[in-house]
């Protein structure tokens, strides 16, 4: 598609944003094409929005929070084959398709390349991607079906995923699996200034989690989906290496109480434990961040000595097709992040800033549950089901999830 360089310029003075053009002229022909695409495609008005609510002095809560009912996996006794049946079924019949939202980088553990091929340390030296193919060739085996594997990559790093799927023959399950990319927002300065990254095009950040509904919509995946008979979508994270995607009690339970989303939660490991709680804001799912609950809050519990706000997000959510359609034609809200980001200035000089200088845009997944009316929430067990791999030593590192995985896996 041919760009007018005039109309581009037009819109620029119009936002106030003109110096992102100041590289255009050393750019080469196809640089300066993507270059002119990336601001024909930028929401100026949504930016200005999103930067100015930078500003917003803190308001108090607007919302009203209430304990929302879970059903722990464990004490389901009869009931437990009861809803197990009904997801069997559903799997068996091709109902069901897993997403994996793998768009980051291992950098924080030291990994040069997408995180998804990061190896934890297992004697069998597995990536994380393979860990998780391992575990869905079992399920389809298990099931005689084969569930489609929807990867969501980010422009970062998407070749490289490919290519690493490439080189190791998809692992088996190549007729399976699907890639689509993240979106994309500009990271602006303190000023509210798109900044200029270091290759001259526009600087831009992942849309978080929380683009994973609008980006399977447009990437057309959520149709190929329906093509597949497709009726439920697990959406859950690289990093977490003992994930399981494919819960029949999970499912059940959904089917039998006509809800459209449903997830899976662990007890906090202490009142106070920096999480996300599942709630009711206003009387519609929800999750809390731990900022927003006081300390009243965080250690209240029922008459059976349960934490009112114990049940922890932990990104292993279901959802019937039609609710991810809905979702990814209606905007979340966006949330801010100051970051650290090189960048180059309107006179063209590279910077490298010593701290956070610029704000990162985001969504998050469960910004949507507000839209369903109703979710069920299945507790599991953290030491069977949430092994997340985030930070190079300590809490949540690999060491700690090659721990959990040796010891479910009985592999020690």
């Amino acid at each position: 598609m041919q760009y007018n360089i005039e109309e581009i310029k037009h819109k620029l003075k119009k936002y106030g944003q003109e110096h992102l053009l100041i590289c255009y002229d050393k750019l080469d022909e196809n640089k300066q094409n993507e270059l002119l695409k990336q601001i024909d495609g930028i929401d100026f008005d949504l930016i200005n929005s999103i930067y100015n609510k930078t500003k917003d002095i803190a308001k108090e809560q607007d919302f009203k929070v209430e304990p929302i009912s879970f059903i722990d996996k464990y004490k389901l006794n009869d009931k437990y084959k009861y809803y197990e049946e009904i997801g069997k079924k559903a799997i068996r019949d091709g109902k069901l398709a897993c997403v994996t939202m793998a768009g980051g980088q291992g950098t924080r553990l030291g990994h040069n390349g997408p995180k998804g091929t990061f190896d934890i340390g297992l004697e069998s030296h597995k990536s994380l991607f393979e860990l998780l193919c391992d575990y869905l060739k079992e399920e389809s085996k298990k099931y005689n079906v084969q569930i489609p594997w929807f990867i969501m990559t980010s422009k970062q790093n998407n070749k490289d995923t490919i290519d690493f799927f490439e080189k190791n023959k998809y692992f088996g399950y190549e007729k399976n699996i699907y890639f689509f990319i993240q979106g994309e927002l500009p990271m602006v300065d303190t000023e509210g200034k798109i900044l200029i990254d270091e290759d001259g095009l526009v600087k831009e950040a992942a849309d978080g989690h929380g683009g994973v509904y609008e980006s399977l919509l447009k990437s057309g995946m959520v149709q190929k989906m329906k093509e597949l008979g497709t009726q439920w979508v697990f959406i859950g994270g690289i990093d977490n290496c003992l994930v399981k995607m494919v819960d029949p009690v999970l499912m059940g339970i959904a089917i039998d109480k006509g809800v459209t989303a449903a997830g899976k939660s662990v007890v906090k490991a202490n009142p106070h434990e920096k999480v996300g709680a599942f709630c009711k804001k206003n009387g519609r799912p929800a999750v809390i961040e731990y900022s927003e609950i006081t300390d009243e809050m965080a250690e209240a519990r029922d008459e059976n000595g349960e934490l009112l706000y114990g049940e922890s997000h932990i990104l292993c959510n279901l959802f019937n097709i039609s609710a991810i359609e809905r979702m990814g034609k209606t905007p979340l809200p966006y949330h801010s992040a100051y970051k650290k980001a090189t960048y180059i200035d309107k006179d063209g000089n590279k910077v490298v800033p010593d701290g956070p200088n610029a704000y990162k845009f985001e969504a998050f997944l469960f910004d949507a549950f507000g839209e369903v009316d109703d979710m069920a929430i299945l507790r599991v067990k953290r030491e069977e089901e949430f092994a997340p791999v985030k930070n190079a030593t300590g809490v949540d590192s690999p060491e700690t999830a090659r721990k959990l995985y040796n010891d479910f896996y009985k592999l020690n």
